[in-house]
């Protein structure tokens, strides 16, 4: 029987596996942390490079993130989902980062010229409608983007959004709904968003 407060696991995520991994990891096991980070590393990376945009920081954020975990073990209480709390971990390594180097402007780099055959215009297309998406998520404050990167591309829910982030339910919908509104507005030129 499902417990009705907590949010339904994601497809291929084992919560009961990864606490009985985080007790060993408790205990010193550091064959248990590998299984982890072989469990976890892409959708940590993958949130991290959603959050700081340069390969090499979601990489060392994503180390880091596993590097406390390690360390935390001891303290870790099964309270949430286990992704819940290591995307907290994932979540304020990202803040950390983006306070320390300031926000940066991304440029976008000019558009090549419209050449060859009809697919690779489709693709050059699609490419720089990718660009301006994401150009769009990096105007949005803080907040706003982080919660609509958990939403939209970790797939979080609206209650495991707040348990990751310490934030109300309340606070993640008004969140998401003024980013989802920004971008609309800011990509209303685009077709089909």
């Amino acid at each position: 029987m499902t417990n009705p407060n907590t949010s339904p696991a994601p497809p291929g995520d084992d919560d009961q596996g990864d606490r009985q991994l985080m007790a060993r990891v408790a205990a010193g096991d550091r064959q248990a942390l590998a299984e982890l980070v072989q469990r976890h590393h892409e959708r940590v990376w993958r949130l991290a490079y959603r959050c700081a945009r340069q390969r090499q920081d979601a990489e060392d954020i994503a180390q880091d993130a596993f590097v406390r975990l390690w360390r935390a073990a001891g303290r870790y209480q099964p309270t949430a989902r286990f992704t819940t709390w290591l995307y907290r971990i994932v979540i304020n390594l990202c803040l950390d980062a983006k306070r320390r180097r300031g926000r940066q402007t991304l440029r976008l780099a000019d558009a090549p010229e419209v050449q060859g055959n009809e697919q690779q215009q489709d693709a050059m297309v699609e490419d720089e409608r990718s660009r301006r998406v994401q150009q769009a998520i990096d105007q949005l404050p803080d907040r706003q983007r982080t919660a609509l990167v958990l939403h939209r591309y970790q797939e979080l829910s609206h209650q495991q959004i707040a348990e990751a982030t310490g934030w109300s339910v309340k606070a993640v919908e008004s969140l998401l709904v003024r980013a989802y509104a920004a971008l609309r507005q800011s990509l209303a030129d685009l077709d089909g968003l």
